[in-house]
């Protein structure tokens, strides 16, 4: 009877997933070996976006962006593909030249090699909002599946690296790879 309530259970939680769903849900091998390491690239781990033609001051700052968490949590058995989930934590802020209450903010997520070979790269959009007049935002935002062949059992998830970053312009690159930094919350 314990063996049979756990299943039942599932089993309704599961409602109309197909069986296959159910028994992979219920895979309870321990993974072939460590998941991926993840990160943010440092020099693309935050943004400032300046007024056009600006000297990069403070006054001409219109948004920040910064990354500052990425988890993940992922799964593999046997020869099957490592399967991932991602997590990304960010946080912006929006400055005196700001055009708008909300900001677009493409950034990249990248599957590479441990030696920085880039496998697959795919390029998504976040949105920070300041509501009620608010110069401060953060979000997190979850990409559901990553999947990562490998060639066999023999192969480990920490033969790859997840990394995360924005997309930054040459000038926006420069900035960051200078040491400059600017951000909202500075003064608070």
């Amino acid at each position: 009877m314990r063996i049979i309530l756990p299943i039942l259970a599932l089993a309704l939680v599961a409602g109309c997933s197909s069986t296959k769903d159910l028994a992979e849900s219920l895979d309870t091998r321990q993974n072939a070996g460590a998941c991926p390491p993840v990160g943010s690239i440092y020099d693309a781990s935050r943004i400032v976006e300046f007024r056009d033609g600006s000297d990069e001051l403070y006054t001409d700052i219109r948004y920040t962006g910064e990354i500052t968490d990425v988890r993940s949590f992922c799964r593999y058995t046997g020869d099957n593909p490592l399967t991932a989930e991602l997590e990304v934590d960010f946080a912006f802020g929006k400055g005196a030249a700001a055009e708008a209450n909300s900001h677009d903010f493409a950034y990249w997520v990248a599957v590479t090699r441990r030696n920085g070979k880039v496998l697959a790269k795919e390029y998504y959009t976040v949105t920070a909002k300041f509501e009620g007049g608010s110069k401060l935002d953060g979000t997190s935002a979850r990409i559901d599946r990553i999947t990562i062949p490998r060639a066999d059992e023999t192969i480990a998830g920490s033969n790859f690296e997840i990394v995360v970053g924005f997309d930054l312009t040459e000038q926006e690159l420069e900035f960051n790879r200078a040491g400059k930094r600017f951000r909202m919350d500075a003064g608070s």
